[in-house]
């Protein structure tokens, strides 16, 4: 992953062009809810569709959550040896209900990574996005 730094900072601020590409490029983040103020936090594997995030889920907290407070935060990165990125995205989302819709989830290819039934696909829209890349290095000294 070659990203170009151009004032020598160790932090690029991406576009959305280059987030999308890093989500699209790698199946697994973090998906945040919250009901009545008490944040909750997922490991999930993903799968992108036009702009969408679509993971699959069986009943119980992650479901039940998303479906009383629909606003959620994803966030996905991948770190290497000398450098790192990280992916944040703002969303709303929803349970699939109509039988076009989760067919077209179904055709994604999304499998679940244990050996579990997780019948309910969930499509998470966008409302925002912001993606940072990294460079490693030595701390900088003070200057005194």
């Amino acid at each position: 992953m070659m990203f170009e730094h151009a004032d020598g900072s160790p932090i690029l601020y991406l576009t959305d062009d280059q987030s999308w590409k890093l989500i699209e490029g790698t199946k697994h983040g973090r998906l945040v809810v919250t009901v009545a103020g008490e944040p909750d936090i997922f490991p999930v594997n993903y799968a992108v569709s036009n702009r969408k995030l679509y993971i699959r889920t069986a009943p119980g907290n992650k479901l039940a959550e998303l479906t009383i407070n629909s606003k959620v935060l994803f966030e996905t990165d991948g770190i290497l040896s000398d450098e790192a990125w990280s992916v944040v995205l703002h969303g709303t989302a929803r349970a699939l209900e109509q039988s076009a819709e989760i067919a077209a989830a179904e055709s994604l290819g999304l499998k679940p990574w244990v050996p579990t039934l997780k019948d309910f696909y969930v499509e998470i829209d966008p409302t925002s996005l912001t993606g940072r890349h990294f460079q490693f290095g030595e701390h900088p000294e003070r200057e005194i």
